[in-house]
C-alpha cells in the first residue's frame, strides 16, 4: 500500500520540472549496479576516487549514455570505501537515487519550495556540499535533498529563501567539494527531517531499512527517469 505522500507525488508527477537535463527521445540512461553482484567493483577500485571515476566514465562512454542512474533501496558494496559508513552495524542500503555524470551538470528544483538548510558535510564518503528544500503539496510537507553539489551552490542559498519550480539550484560538484566521489547527484525524498539540518542519512543499515524506506520513498516518484534505463 502506498503512503499518503507517495500518492500525492504520483498525482503531481506531470507538473514536476526535470531535476537534470535529459531528452528521452535522443539520450540514454545506464542503470548502474553497485551491489556485490558487480564483480568489477574490486577493493582497490572502491578505495580510489580516480579509478572509480574512470570505471563509471568508461561504462557511460561505451554506450554514449548521458547519465548513469539508480540505487534506490540497493544494498551496496560501494560504501566499503569509507569508514563514514561504519558503526555497530555497517550502513549499505541506499535511500535515494544517484545520477552520475559530468561535474558542472545543472540541477533544477522540481517544484517550488523553501530552502530548509544547506551544509558542507566534509568527510571522505559523505555528501560534501548539500542542499535540502522543503515543499508542500496538498497540505503535506516533505523535503528533497541534493547531495554532492558544489560549494558555490550552497554559498548562494540561505535558510528560508524561496526557490521557484525549474530554478537552477546547483550543479554536480567535483570530488574536492562533493565528499571525494566521482561527480554525481544524490537525490532523495524525505518526509520527516527528524530535526536534522543540512544533513540526513542517505544510507542506512539493513536492520533499519524498513524504517528509513517509509520516511524516504522512491526518489523516482519525482525524477521519473528509471523508465528510460
Amino acid at each position: 500500500m502506498m503512503s499518503r505522500l507517495q500518492n500525492i507525488l504520483l498525482k503531481h508527477q506531470p507538473t514536476f520540472y526535470p531535476v537534470v537535463p535529459f531528452a528521452a527521445d535522443t539520450q540514454q540512461l545506464l542503470a548502474l549496479d553497485f551491489t556485490a553482484a558487480n564483480t568489477g567493483l574490486t577493493p582497490g577500485l572502491l578505495k580510489s576516487t580516480q579509478l572509480l571515476s574512470d570505471f563509471i566514465a568508461a561504462q557511460l562512454n561505451a554506450g554514449n549514455y548521458q547519465y548513469g542512474i539508480g540505487g534506490y533501496n540497493e544494498n551496496r558494496v560501494l560504501y566499503q570505501r569509507s569508514t563514514h559508513f561504519n558503526g555497530d552495524e555497517p550502513r549499505s542500503i541506499h535511500l535515494g537515487i544517484d545520477i552520475w555524470g559530468a561535474a558542472g551538470t545543472p540541477v533544477f528544483a522540481p517544484m517550488g519550495g523553501m530552502v530548509h538548510s544547506v551544509a558542507f558535510n566534509n568527510h571522505f564518503g559523505d555528501y560534501g556540499a548539500t542542499i535540502i528544500l522543503q515543499h508542500q503539496l496538498d497540505t503535506v510537507a516533505f523535503h528533497t535533498l541534493y547531495g554532492h553539489v558544489s560549494l558555490g551552490d550552497i554559498a548562494a542559498l540561505s535558510e528560508g529563501m524561496y526557490v521557484n519550480r525549474g530554478q537552477q539550484i546547483a550543479q554536480f560538484g567535483t570530488p574536492e567539494e562533493n565528499g571525494d566521489w566521482p561527480p554525481h547527484l544524490h537525490f532523495q525524498i524525505i518526509e520527516d527531517m527528524e530535526l536534522k539540518e543540512g544533513d540526513y542519512p542517505g544510507v542506512c543499515s539493513q536492520s533499519e531499512r524498513e524504517k528509513y524506506l517509509l520516511n524516504c520513498p522512491d526518489a523516482d516518484l519525482i525524477l521519473q527517469l528509471m523508465q528510460h534505463t
